[in-house]
C-alpha cells in the first residue's frame, strides 16, 4: 500500500505542468545535469577526486606543473595536471566546489531571510518604517553589490585580532555577500505585501481577530514566496560569482581552504609563463556553474510566470 501510494505521489508529480515544461526544455535539462554534475562531484569530493589536495603527505614538488594527461608529459594521475606545489589540479577544483557552492548556497539564505523579513515589515506596516527600509535600501543600491561586500568584509576583518581571521573568515564571507544583496528581495517583498494586504483574504482576517503576525506569516508570505524563489535562483548565481571575485582579490576565504577563485588567482600567475590549466580549468568549471544556474533560474522565471502559460 505505502509503495502505491508513493508511486502515485510520483506519477503526479511526473504529470504537473512544471514537470511537462522541465522535459521539454532541453536548455532547462542540460543546465540541471551540469549543476547536479557538479555539486554532486564537489559534495562528494572526499570520495570522488584522486587525490586530496590539502594533505602534504600525498603532494611532491616533484610533481609540479605536470600538464594534463594527453599532453605530452602529463599523468593518468593528473587527469587536468599540477598546480606550483603539485596539487592535483582537478581535485583542488572538487574541493574549491564545496567552499564555492556553501558560500552561495549560506549566503543566499542570509540574502533572503534577511529581505523578506525587511519586505514584510515596510510594506505591511508602512508609514516611517516603510521609507526608512527603502531609504536604507535606495543608499545601498546607488553602490556596485561587489564595493558593499568589500566594504563590510573590510570592516569586520579590521575589528578583529589578525589570529582570528581565518577562522571565521566563512562567516564574514557569508554575512557580507548575504548584506550586499538583501535589498532586491525587500524591495520584491514589499512591493507584492502592499498588494497583497488590501486583498479580500487578508481583510476577513483582520475582522475576525487574527492577529497581524500571524496573518502576514500564514496569508501573506506564502503568497509572495513565487518571486522570491524566482530571483534567489538568480542570486544564488551571482553569490558564486561574488565569493569567487572577493577570493581573486585575496579577502575571501584563507589559502588553507581555497575556492575556486583563490584557485584562478592562483593560477593567474602562471598564465602566461605556458603553465595555463592551473586558472584555466577552474575558470570554465566557475563560468559552467554560473551559466547553468543562471540558465535554470530563467527557466524556472518562465515556468511559474503564469502569463507564459
Amino acid at each position: 500500500m505505502a509503495v502505491d501510494v508513493r508511486a502515485g505521489v510520483v506519477r503526479r508529480a511526473w504529470d504537473t505542468d512544471l514537470a511537462y515544461s522541465f522535459r521539454n526544455s532541453p536548455v532547462a535539462v542540460i543546465s540541471a545535469i551540469v549543476t547536479l554534475v557538479l555539486i554532486l562531484g564537489s559534495l562528494f569530493a572526499p570520495w570522488v577526486a584522486p587525490h586530496n589536495p590539502f594533505d602534504l603527505s600525498t603532494i611532491s614538488l616533484i610533481d609540479a606543473f605536470d600538464p594534463p594527461q594527453w599532453i605530452e608529459g602529463g599523468s593518468p594521475d593528473f587527469p587536468l595536471g599540477t598546480d606550483e606545489q603539485g596539487r592535483d589540479v582537478l581535485s583542488a577544483i572538487l574541493f574549491g566546489g564545496r567552499i564555492s557552492l556553501g558560500v552561495g548556497l549560506f549566503s543566499t539564505i542570509f540574502a533572503v531571510v534577511l529581505g523578506v523579513t525587511a519586505g514584510l515589515i515596510a510594506g505591511w506596516r508602512g508609514g516611517v518604517i516603510d521609507a526608512f527600509i527603502m531609504r536604507v535600501a535606495d543608499v545601498q543600491l546607488s553602490f556596485p553589490a561587489i564595493l558593499v561586500a568589500l566594504l563590510i568584509d573590510g570592516i569586520v576583518r579590521s575589528t578583529l585580532p589578525h589570529d582570528e581571521q581565518d577562522q571565521i573568515a566563512m562567516l564574514v564571507l557569508v554575512g557580507s555577500i548575504g548584506l550586499s544583496g538583501w535589498v532586491q528581495f525587500a524591495r520584491l517583498v514589499r512591493g507584492s505585501t502592499l498588494v497583497e494586504r488590501n486583498k479580500e483574504y487578508v481583510q476577513a482576517a483582520r475582522v475576525i481577530g487574527v492577529h497581524p503576525i500571524r496573518i502576514v506569516v500564514t496569508h501573506v508570505l506564502p503568497n509572495v514566496l513565487t518571486p522570491v524563489l524566482v530571483v534567489a535562483t538568480i542570486y544564488f548565481a551571482f553569490a558564486i560569482i561574488t565569493e569567487a571575485t572577493l577570493s581573486f582579490l585575496g579577502v575571501g576565504v584563507p589559502p588553507t581552504e581555497p575556492s575556486l577563485g583563490t584557485l584562478i588567482r592562483v593560477g593567474n600567475g602562471y598564465l602566461f609563463s605556458g603553465e595555463w590549466w592551473i586558472t584555466v580549468f577552474p575558470a570554465v568549471t566557475l563560468a559552467a556553474l554560473v551559466l547553468s544556474v543562471n540558465l535554470l533560474g530563467d527557466w524556472v522565471r518562465d515556468a511559474l510566470n503564469p502569463r507564459l502559460q
